[in-house]
């Protein structure tokens, strides 16, 4: 295949519109969701409005922001990380919104508490003890709270709340941060939910507040404004932890969701290309949308030739050829793609996949890091 032949199959595969709910994204290109600390006091400024609005100018369709903290006080364990709730970090927000509208994007914040992966005495509130379903840490040691039925309603409310306001400040949708090992994600592991009432047990009972988070969401915004669940298999400081061993239990995790109104799963990976069970090619995205009849976001090392893990080696990435990924896409394994590290160190990659420049693609370095733009 010519250089021009596969950009001009990059161009068709990618740029195509796709609907979300009532909303239409450009392309299929999204920003994976990538947490900064650059948000002080948890109110997002102008830079990070720039941040966002120089990726959505570079070509992407679909902004999906770092994590931003809801309103309950064990949400969160950094006071640089935005927050989903207060009034300056709402105006500042709003500013995000209004700036990557402009530059031709759509953007949904990414809704999030870290649950038992809180550290004791961390900010913004030190007295909040970390709180989890069984108050087990992702090792499986005591180590925090044990979340009660008024726990669980609040946590709840605060979901809806954010996803709400979302809308209010023209929002394109919401995702909700179910991956990781993080508090939603909790609740779905075997291993941090010990639970022996309604949330807790076989695996569709744990799945019970995840839904319950959703169909909260679902109902506090307009029927058409999109609900994003983000999910995966492995936790931080467990890469080879599973949910669902096989599609018919991973089955008995979407379907919940689904019947509570997801609007799409964005299933994070390491490595896109990985088939995610036995006997298939398809990929965990593949297999979700398959289940659940829902579209998926696909992501884990789009573009580069090592995966993140690698960041924390301080590790440089190279640039790497995106063909197995079109070849998933043409045959509608998944409908968009997340791109998280190669945006960070290019924000005109997309622009410069769609025009087929791959020779003036940018190498991924961890030390970009601390010089974000």
């Amino acid at each position: 295949m010519t250089a021009g032949t596969a950009a001009t199959r990059a161009a068709q595969t990618l740029s195509r519109p796709f609907t979300l709910g009532g909303r239409t994204v450009p392309n299929r290109i999204a920003m994976a969701p990538m947490t900064r600390e650059f948000s002080p006091g948890g109110v997002p400024g102008t830079d990070v409005a720039d941040y966002y609005a120089r990726r959505a100018a570079g070509g992407v369709g679909l902004i999906i922001t770092e994590g931003t903290y809801v309103r309950h006080p064990a949400a969160g364990t950094s006071d640089a990380v935005p927050r989903f709730h207060g009034a300056d970090a709402l105006d500042g927000w709003s500013r995000v919104v209004e700036a990557v509208h402009a530059a031709g994007g759509t953007i949904m914040p990414q809704l999030w508490h870290v649950g038992m992966a809180r550290k004791a005495g961390a900010p913004p509130f030190p007295d909040a003890p970390p709180s989890g379903p069984s108050g087990l840490a992702l090792d499986g040691t005591p180590s925090g709270h044990a979340m009660t039925q008024r726990d669980l309603d609040e946590v709840i409310a605060a979901f809806a709340e954010a996803a709400a306001t979302a809308e209010r400040l023209g929002f394109d949708g919401v995702e909700l941060h179910g991956a990781h090992g993080y508090l939603i994600d909790q609740f779905l592991w075997s291993r941090t939910n010990r639970r022996t009432d309604a949330y807790g047990g076989s695996r569709t009972a744990r799945t019970r507040f995840a839904a319950e988070i959703v169909a909260a969401c679902r109902a506090a915004v307009s029927p058409d404004f999109p609900v994003l669940f983000r999910m995966s298999q492995w936790k931080m400081g467990n890469y080879e932890a599973r949910l669902a061993e096989t599609p018919d239990a991973l089955q008995e995790i979407v379907a919940p969701l689904t019947d509570a109104g997801v609007t799409a799963f964005h299933c994070s990976t390491r490595r896109y290309w990985l088939p995610e069970y036995e006997g298939s090619d398809l990929n965990l995205a593949g297999w979700v949308k398959k289940l659940s009849g829902r579209p998926t976001l696909t992501v884990g090392s789009v573009g580069l030739d090592n995966e993140f893990l690698a960041t924390f080696a301080r590790e440089q990435a190279g640039v790497s050829g995106i063909d197995r990924l079109l070849d998933r896409l043409e045959r509608d394994e998944f409908d968009l793609v997340a791109i998280g590290r190669a945006l960070l160190g290019d924000p005109e990659w997309a622009a410069k996949i769609l025009e087929g420049r791959t020779d003036a693609l940018v190498p991924f370095d961890a030390s970009m890091l601390r010089t974000l733009n």
